[in-house]
């Protein structure tokens, strides 16, 4: 017995001239000499338990994240000084003396300094070095509220920037948790940056990962922090155009009109989408009520035209409108060798309804031509509907054989993309 306690005064005597050892050499300023003892003490399995020995590893280390030197040699230095200050609160039996006296120092610059550093990999384009970094300036803002040191639960600012640090490591799986922690918690601004994008990417998020139910739920989440913005309705709109039936699409717009009086855009979309829809023979007919979805198109599209007076796409669909109508009449109208007179006024008064139709055209297309051919320069769309515009007004003027007409429109079509 006397033998064995002779022994453990020695061990112990030992233990604390290597703890005292690394603290002589950390106030020496020799960090990797008071790492390789703090180190090889807390490799010994009995040392495991010993509060002061890990307290004192959270300085050495802290002490190594600043130095330029031996930071790059231990990049996780700050991450390891925290996994320490961990234990050491776990084991400490003097009410954490030793970092009271030290006014909790070490638990700011282990934050800080994660902080720092993720911000800097981040300002670089480091993007996987500063999620680390993000991740553990979060998991020290989590330890410290966890302890009652803090009254805050969470660096928003790390937070978003874990979240972004991730999305650009091409992790949005993980960045999904940082992004959600933030629009759970309600927030729309950090640092005077408004949040309306992290709401619109975790509904984009989860409505492409086939999660209907969550989301529906970032869905609205946004929608109720940005009821003007109209990433949601367009969100809604094409998931009802992919996955819902048509119904439940022109219901959504419906609402979408009456909540957004004056977007002609909508209204526009609306329109062409009816139309489309009227007119589609793909199944080998056209839907049974297509007279009337055509109407209703119309409808939409002079409401657009009228909200919004220089957008050339909504004349250009009118337009077509009319002169599809016309070509059907003047299908109609093309004599078949029956001479039955009851055969020939139909045929006579369909050729007049064809007329009919391309007068109306007319204007339309014409608009088209004076919103768009007077620029110097279109992009690749409007040219297509300047050129699409061209071609339909060449086809009237062939039925009117008015060869004026047919040769000044000939010309404009074939030089769109020399004039543009």
């Amino acid at each position: 017995m006397l033998l064995s306690l002779f022994m453990a005064v020695i061990c112990s005597g030992l233990f604390a001239q290597s703890v005292d050892k690394a603290k002589e050499l950390l106030k020496a300023n020799n960090l990797q000499g008071a790492k390789d003892e703090i180190d090889k003490v807390l490799l010994v399995d009995k040392n495991q338990k010993n509060a002061e020995a890990w307290y004192t590893k959270v300085k050495v280390y802290n002490a190594i994240a600043v130095n330029d030197q031996l930071k790059t040699q231990n990049p996780d230095a700050l991450i390891q000084s925290l996994d320490a200050l961990k234990k050491y609160t776990q084991l400490d039996d003097k009410k954490l003396a030793s970092l009271t006296l030290d006014q909790y120092k070490p638990i700011n610059e282990i934050y800080q300094g994660l902080f720092q550093a993720g911000a800097a990999s981040y300002n670089s384009q480091k993007y996987p070095d500063a999620l680390v970094d993000f991740r553990g300036a979060i998991a020290a803002i989590a330890f410290m509220f966890k302890q009652g040191w803090i009254k805050q639960s969470m660096d928003t600012t790390a937070t978003l920037y874990a979240g972004i640090s991730a999305e650009k490591s091409d992790k949005r799986d993980e960045a999904v948790i940082y992004y959600k922690t933030i629009a759970d918690s309600g927030i729309t601004k950090i640092g005077g940056n408004d949040m309306a994008e992290i709401y619109k990417w975790l509904a984009d998020y989860y409505i492409r990962k086939g999660d209907k139910e969550t989301g529906a739920k970032y869905t609205a989440l946004g929608q109720s922090k940005y009821p003007n913005d109209i990433f949601y309705d367009e969100l809604q709109l094409d998931n009802l155009r992919k996955n819902g039936p048509k119904d439940s699409l022109f219901a959504k717009y419906e609402q979408i009109n009456k909540q957004h009086p004056d977007s002609g855009i909508y209204f526009f979309n609306y329109g062409l989408e009816l139309y489309q829809y009227a007119t589609d023979t793909s199944t080998g007919k056209r839907v049974a009520n297509s007279d009337e979805l055509i109407h209703k198109a119309q409808d939409k599209l002079l409401t657009s035209v009228k909200l919004t007076p220089n957008y050339p796409q909504a004349y250009l669909v009118l337009g077509q409108i009319a002169y599809n109508d016309g070509v059907e009449f003047q299908v109609l109208g093309k004599p078949k060798g029956n001479t039955n007179a009851e055969e020939l006024k139909k045929r006579q008064d369909y050729r007049a309804q064809s007329v009919k139709k391309f007068d109306e055209a007319i204007p339309y297309l014409e608009k088209v031509d004076q919103l768009l051919g007077i620029q110097p320069k279109l992009k690749k769309a409007d040219k297509v509907a300047l050129r699409d515009a061209y071609d339909m007004l060449i086809t009237i003027y062939e039925s009117k054989k008015d060869k004026p007409k047919i040769d000044a429109w000939t010309d404009k079509y074939n030089n769109v993309d020399k004039v543009h």
